[in-house]
């Protein structure tokens, strides 16, 4: 079989100033596993770039690992660092520019702040967007305050990747249970949360271009887009959207298989979504680059469907 040509971009590194961050889920992880994990992240070049040939990957789009500055207490000293980081990852892509890209860093403290901060991360080192490591210290984006920062984002047409984070405070079910808190189960509970805020929060129709990226095949929403059509049209509470729940979901928000490594999951998705909603992506270094690959070049579908997954939508939506 013809390897496949790829394109990833929950694609993660790191840069000075931000291991503290990490030590929010670096702590739960073996020092010996972590250790090679955050080699992994520093590197820009051996074996970064030897894991995207051996897989077929041409291009990737870097992101700094998180929780990032939305774990951040103070506003001034987040920009102060998000800056920085962005400064960085100019210089590291602008080393290999047909290999890498960047999502800026964005101090979500403050709306306006953020919108500049993506300003200049687009217009300057031309970025393909942001991810964000979800709220920030409990703050939620469909807070009306955001809608300057969306439409910023609108007008640039560039999307944001909403990746997990803890939740601001663990929920009572998770007691006695902290395996349940992070990567497992509660990040993707978490993060599927904070765009059904987004999306009942009426924010994609105040702002219909907008693109939402969620990892992990969808955080789970895509299996459940029939019901929130269903159960909204009984338990709205007076919200009004101009569209049934499900129709913004494929649209407004896409997807990517990071960290989850299963056909029948992946064909799923598709069948709901449609095939240009769904992107490959690998979750480096947390996840195995070698095992995606293999998955999404194995996994049962039409070729020109599997050449839109693992790199014609990805160049539709980063304009690539």
């Amino acid at each position: 079989m013809a390897r496949v040509r790829k394109i990833a971009f929950e694609e993660h590194y790191t840069a000075v100033g931000f291991k503290d961050y990490t030590k929010s889920f670096s702590q739960h992880i073996d020092p010996a596993v972590f250790a090679d994990i955050g080699a992994r992240l520093e590197d820009f070049d051996d074996m970064r770039l030897r894991e995207m040939d051996e897989a077929g990957i041409d291009y990737v789009i870097l992101s700094q690992t998180g929780p990032g500055v939305q774990a951040e207490p103070d506003a001034a000293l987040a920009l102060s660092r998000a800056r920085q980081n962005n400064d960085f990852l100019a210089e590291q892509v602008a080393r290999h520019p047909d290999r890498y890209g960047g999502f800026a860093v964005l101090p979500m403290h403050d709306p306006a702040t953020a919108a500049r901060e993506l300003e200049r991360c687009v217009g300057q080192y031309g970025f393909k967007g942001s991810l964000v490591n979800g709220h920030t210290n409990g703050r939620y984006y469909d807070d009306p305050a955001y809608d300057t920062f969306w439409e910023c984002m609108q007008a640039l047409d560039v999307p944001l990747y909403l990746h997990p984070v803890d939740p601001y405070v663990t929920p009572q079910a998770y007691q006695g249970h902290p395996e349940l808190v992070g990567a497992t189960w509660g990040w993707g509970v978490e993060t599927a949360t904070h765009a059904l805020r987004l999306l009942f929060g009426g924010v994609f129709d105040r702002f219909p271009r907008l693109k939402l990226i969620l990892g992990h095949m969808g955080e789970g929403l895509p299996f459940q887009r029939w019901r929130f059509d269903s159960r909204f049209s009984v338990y709205s509470h007076g919200i009004t959207l101009q569209r049934a729940p499900s129709e913004y979901i494929g649209s407004n928000i896409v997807i990517t298989t990071s960290g989850v490594c299963s056909p029948h999951a992946l064909n799923a998705a598709v069948a709901e979504m449609g095939e240009d909603a769904v992107m490959f992506s690998v979750d480096y270094p947390y996840e195995s680059t070698r095992i995606a690959a293999r998955f999404i070049e194995e996994a049962p579908m039409d070729e020109t469907v599997r050449e839109k997954i693992c790199s014609g939508n990805a160049r539709r939506l980063f304009k690539l």
